[in-house]
């Protein structure tokens, strides 16, 4: 049987996950926050890690964003394919939300019209960077992932050949983080996309930052490589602000697709402290 749903439903969802993300971050993220200031051995560490929770706790007090930097409106929407979506453009819908969450939010604009000429700011940070996907059932589900681009800007991709090792593959993400330095903001969540083509993997990486950082990936095989890299990447002394400590990554996240027989495609998608998201599901 099919169900209709208002794209105005959507619009108005996308407004209030994109407000919520920006001012309160998942409890996941807190809690992993507290955990790394108890386990931190370095002293100026442990006190960086105090600040960033007294931050993260004003935000949530102030209903003000937690980072000056609110980010691209990066929207994941999975849509049931029992659904008639009505209304109007769907794409448009999502739009008009971020902009509402922007301006309404009072949350900054960072969004320029053209990437190389002219770089004009559009002034409500449309347009989103929407991705959509059909899927089973009768439900919207929506993931509003506002992306910083301090923490971005360190991402990197390569096009490894089916010769790799996992050790090269944990040397490629290690290192990209070394390379990062304290640019991206640490502590980092590290979003790793394994397979696909070229721009899939880097889609998973994506992905990936969109997961609870108290979850365990399905795959045996591939928690083992999460823990694997996160050890690596701690053992790099970068530490909360670049300071120094044990605490440079919280977590990595590794999403994993088929690939070709001739290629092994790796992405590394870093995030700062501020690990925020919000899902809804109508």
């Amino acid at each position: 049987m099919i169900r209709e749903i208002n794209v105005k439903e959507i619009e108005d969802k996308v407004a209030d996950l994109f407000v919520h993300a920006n001012q309160i971050l998942p409890c996941s993220t807190c809690s992993t926050i507290t955990k790394a200031k108890i386990n931190e051995s370095n002293p100026l560490a442990q006190s960086i890690l105090g600040i960033l929770e007294e931050n993260i706790e004003a935000a949530r007090e102030l209903d003000v964003p937690v980072c000056q930097d609110t980010g691209m409106a990066v929207t994941f929407i999975e849509i049931g394919q029992d659904v008639h979506l009505v209304g109007g453009d769907l794409e448009a819908a999502v739009d008009r939300g971020v902009a509402r969450a922007y301006l309404d939010g009072k949350l900054r604009c960072s969004v320029v019209s053209d990437p190389l000429y002219g770089r004009k700011n559009t002034n409500d940070n449309t347009p989103a960077v929407l991705y959509t996907k059909i899927v089973p059932g009768d439900k919207v589900k929506i993931t509003a992932l506002p992306k910083g681009f301090g923490s971005e800007n360190m991402s990197a991709v390569k096009m490894f050949t089916p010769a790799a090792t996992e050790d090269d593959i944990v040397d490629f993400v290690v290192d990209t983080v070394k390379k990062a330095g304290a640019n991206p903001c640490p502590p980092i969540v590290v979003g790793v996309g394994i397979g696909g083509t070229f721009e899939r993997c880097t889609l998973l990486s994506k992905q990936a930052l969109s997961r609870e950082l108290d979850d365990k990936n399905s795959d045996p095989n591939y928690a083992a490589l999460e823990e694997k890299m996160l050890l690596r990447i701690n053992e790099l002394d970068i530490g909360p602000q670049g300071f120094g400590g044990d605490t440079t990554a919280l977590a990595v996240k590794i999403e994993k697709y088929p690939t070709h027989i001739a290629g092994l495609p790796v992405a590394v998608n870093i995030c700062c402290h501020v690990y925020r998201h919000e899902k809804a599901v109508l």
